[in-house]
């Protein structure tokens, strides 16, 4: 009879084991799961992180170049101010033309004027050089100087004379 019990005890320890193991190895399991789940989600925001980084890269190489003329224009605009400048006191074909073919060229690069004259003063776009009596406040009057935006970027505000 002790030999039954024994085994019986000993079965029973048995069946208690692979309950144990099987608790054992699901725990593993699931661990394994979360481990694999953070790994994964790291993986993918890394992914992600990397696309966005290629994409803003994409971006500031496309800006640098649409930029990258921005000084040789800055130069080439004391040279249309002085076309303006000469068309004003004399009307010459040749300097129309010319001063003309600079233009294009100019807005071709994504140069385009600042509007200044009737409107109302925008210290953003406008540097006010002087100030006299108008009829409305705040208004620009006279312009001085030309100003330039080179692809909505201002170059060179105008400047400008407002009303005061």
């Amino acid at each position: 009879m002790s030999d039954n019990k024994d085994k019986i005890e000993y079965v029973n320890e048995d069946s208690d084991e692979p309950d144990k193991k099987v608790k054992k190895v699901k725990h593993q399991l699931k661990h394994c799961e979360q481990e694999r789940a953070e790994y994964l989600a790291g993986w993918q925001r890394a992914k992600a992180d990397y696309i966005n980084l290629e994409k803003r890269i994409e971006q500031e190489k496309a800006e640098w170049i649409k930029f990258a003329n921005s000084g040789l224009i800055c130069e080439l605009l004391p040279i249309l101010d002085c076309f303006e400048s000469a068309l004003k006191h004399k009307e010459d074909e040749g300097v129309r033309h010319l001063y003309n073919k600079l233009k294009a060229i100019l807005k071709n690069e994504g140069i385009e004027e600042i509007k200044a004259l009737g409107e109302k003063f925008n210290p953003e776009l406008h540097e006010a050089v002087d100030k006299t009596e108008g009829e409305e406040c705040g208004i620009i009057i006279e312009e001085i100087q030309k100003g330039y935006k080179l692809h909505g970027k201002i170059i060179r505000p105008s400047r400008v004379k407002i009303s005061k």
